[in-house]
């Protein structure tokens, strides 16, 4: 065990990452050595920061106390606190199953943890943060929780109602960022579009992306998580207008049929979906698409699977993700649906739609051969520089890999020509055109 060091070990979304980020700061102003998911957990003070989205996410979590607890017996780690969503959700249940956790906190009062262990918290350093990325790019979260009703959805649960960020302090924290070197910003929240109607009474989500795209020094903008429903389509304005603005969105389209959208509660229809898709194409030109699908809610039926099939054929989106339906304690389907799919079903449905999603993504890099782009530079590997286009969120598109004689270093930008693809990968050379 390492006296005056703490691990924090982050589970789960992208938002989670930016709390442990912002805990991290805390600990480090009073005093203390940080490592962020480290290789080796030997510290003084061990921190778990949770997912409880659903069960192979708890799952998760609930190993790694145990764990962690095992190693705290026998000496190997200090004091254990665990933060987030899932002791958010279960905390009373946790506190009396898990007593070798120290404390159990939420997603939101993870401040008191610093006061617990006779520490104070630095209000002033509120907006900083110690970047668990590459120092060139950063998740910049802009809302807390969600106000939607969706039946399978246990998040609203444990963030409670939304709460944007009011835009000065997103821009102080932006400005901050980039003066750390951050030159490319992924835009988080639960759902980006509803942004400002809480705090504004207004959609404020494209004035928000203007006001961040006129920091000088912000060279990508790029848009996480988005609500179908009464969709801000003066974004897609900005979008086209805004060459730092990636034209890219993430937007979680769940299903297609309108029996399912129904039980769903997604409060849109198949026809609005398409026309959706179908305007910002038009809207913005090239524009990459990334969509999550859900199969096996309550009710689906073979033949809404296989409109989502067709769906996922026409729409064909540059990315795709998709799982099944998880039966969540507190949802409204589990107080109002039975889970009548057989898992195996369920299992089924979700293989045969990768599938289809994996020919297209060959095909999307495919067409890609030849062309030339603009390229961020993640990181050196062996072979290769691993760099990602406008159309690339870190961890989870396409990479492009690229083989030159020259000195390429993280977070420069350089043009190059697609020479061959494969389904995950692209690989280039460098090229001087623009």
């Amino acid at each position: 065990m390492r006296k005056n060091k703490v691990d924090i070990i982050t589970l789960g979304c992208s938002k989670n990452l930016v709390d442990s980020e912002q805990l991290m700061r805390q600990f480090v102003a009073n005093g203390y050595t940080v490592e962020h998911d480290p290789h080796k957990i030997n510290g003084e003070i061990v921190v778990v920061n949770t997912c409880g989205f659903i069960g192979d996410a708890q799952e998760e979590s609930i190993n790694m106390i145990l764990d962690l607890g095992e190693a705290k017996k026998k000496g190997k780690i200090g004091k254990l606190f665990v933060m987030g969503c899932l002791s958010e959700r279960f905390l009373k249940d946790l506190e009396n199953e898990l007593p070798e956790v120290d404390r159990f906190y939420g997603k939101f009062n993870w401040k008191e943890l610093l006061n617990d262990l006779g520490k104070s918290y630095h209000r002033e350093l509120a907006a900083d943060r110690v970047l668990t990325t590459p120092r060139h790019y950063a998740y910049l979260k802009i809302a807390e929780g969600c106000d939607r009703t969706c039946s399978y959805c246990a998040i609203p649960i444990s963030t409670g109602r939304y709460q944007s960020i009011p835009m000065e302090e997103i821009e102080k924290e932006v400005r901050l960022l980039v003066e750390q070197g951050v030159k490319e910003f992924q835009v988080i929240a639960q759902d980006l579009t509803y942004y400002g109607l809480d705090l504004y009474k207004r959609h404020a989500l494209p004035e928000l992306v203007e006001r961040i795209s006129d920091i000088p020094g912000v060279e990508w903008i790029r848009l996480h998580y988005g609500y179908p429903s009464h969709f801000p389509y003066d974004l897609l304005r900005v979008m086209s207008e805004r060459d730092n603005v990636c034209k890219y969105m993430d937007i979680a389209l769940q299903h297609i049929s309108d029996p399912m959208l129904k039980k769903m509660r997604r409060n849109i229809t198949k026809e609005e979906t398409y026309a959706l898709i179908r305007r910002m194409r038009e809207e913005v030109p090239g524009i990459h698409l990334r969509t999550t699908l859900m199969v096996g809610h309550p009710g689906e039926t073979e033949q809404d699977f296989e409109e989502l099939v067709e769906f996922v054929k026409e729409a064909r989106f540059e990315r795709m993700g998709a799982f099944a339906y998880s039966h969540e304690e507190g949802t409204y389907s589990f107080k109002h649906y039975t889970d009548d799919i057989d898992p195996d079903v369920k299992q089924d449905r979700l293989d045969y739609l990768m599938r289809i999603q994996e020919g297209i993504s060959a095909e999307v890099n495919g067409s890609k051969i030849g062309k030339v782009f603009k390229v961020m530079i993640d990181r050196e590997e062996e072979d290769f520089y691993v760099g990602r286009t406008e159309f690339d969120s870190p961890e989870v598109d396409t990479e492009i890999l690229i083989r030159t004689p020259q000195e390429l270093a993280p977070g420069t930008m350089c043009t190059v020509r697609i020479t061959q693809a494969d389904d995950y990968d692209l690989y280039a050379t460098i090229c001087d055109e623009i």
